[in-house]
């Protein structure tokens, strides 16, 4: 693997070039996209810091998590900045949580700003996977094929080849771009992108994830979960369609049944002998992400029916 080059006395990890240059070349689509939906790029001028603090602590936050074990061990590495451990989708949701206060202040909605973010984060995640095959991180499984890839690298457990995960995910969302900027000219309404987005991108998160081969976070499981899961965020749309027509009296009502039934669910759960399903934290995070993006542009659409 071309994991690292020196110029001079400097040594440059490819890592971190690819990492770069997929954080310049997102932000360059990010804002041609943001001129051509006619969205004011205003605040980008007037909180620039705050958007480039955001995206270096949500991309350092989830790199911590998604290896937390090494830190726990060693706490002190946690602020070694410069070991290159960095998590680009993590940046990427530290900037739409900037982005959300942003489109409160402004004569724009959120989700018309998730249109826009989608793209240039899927497209900037095609260079950060590139980066992590060149590094041998999040490195596959082992593999018979003969596309398998060996690594000589400390912190890969395997010597012999393993899936070339990190090619598989830098193609999927390269064509994941090229399919919403198609959506983007055909849409009508907003939100398209971000469900298309979404959805895809969490589908082919949780089967790609299959053929990680390197630790991260297991989730335990059952389908009753999954169905509980999803008829709580039904009930969140439903409650976000008519949260107008409620009085303050019903809606405390109806947010203290809801908690009762889901600690009384989570009671019970403990009780109930039912098979379980193991899955990598990042394939639960998958679902939970489609579960919120499809209630909340459903919810966006009933709300503004003219955008």
């Amino acid at each position: 693997m071309f994991e690292a080059f020196s110029i001079g006395p400097f040594i440059i990890w490819t890592r971190i070039v690819f990492l770069l240059l997929g954080a310049w070349l997102s932000l360059e689509f990010f804002l041609r996209l943001a001129q051509s939906a006619h969205l004011s790029l205003q605040p980008f001028r007037d909180r620039a810091l705050l958007f480039l603090i955001a995206f270096l602590l949500g991309g350092r936050l989830f790199s911590l998590l998604a290896e937390y074990r090494v830190y726990l061990r060693d706490p002190l590495r946690s602020i070694v900045v410069w070991d290159g451990n960095f998590s680009f989708l993590g940046g990427m949701i530290g900037v739409g949580v900037v982005l959300y206060l942003v489109a409160r202040a402004h004569r724009t909605t959120f989700l018309q700003w998730l249109d826009i973010l989608t793209p240039a984060a899927s497209f900037g995640l095609a260079f950060d996977w590139l980066g992590k095959f060149t590094s041998g991180q999040a490195y596959g499984r082992p593999t018979d094929m003969f596309w398998g890839v060996t690594y000589e690298a400390i912190d890969v457990r395997y010597v012999v080849p393993v899936q070339p995960v990190q090619i598989f995910y830098a193609v999927f969302f390269a064509a994941l771009t090229f399919v919403l900027l198609i959506v983007r000219k055909r849409a009508q309404r907003a939100g398209a992108e971000t469900l298309v987005g979404i959805v895809f991108a969490s589908v082919g998160t949780f089967f790609l994830e299959y053929l990680r081969g390197d630790f991260a976070p297991p989730v335990f499981a059952t389908q009753l979960d999954f169905a509980v899961l999803a008829l709580l965020f039904v009930s969140l749309g439903l409650f976000a369609a008519v949260e107008l027509r409620l009085s303050h009296m019903k809606t405390y009502v109806y947010e203290g049944m809801l908690v009762v039934v889901v600690l009384l669910y989570l009671w019970l759960r403990f009780m109930l002998h039912l098979p379980t399903i193991e899955l990598r934290f990042s394939q639960f995070l998958a679902i939970l992400c489609l579960l919120a993006v499809v209630v909340y542009v459903i919810v966006h659409r009933r709300k503004y029916p003219y955008l």
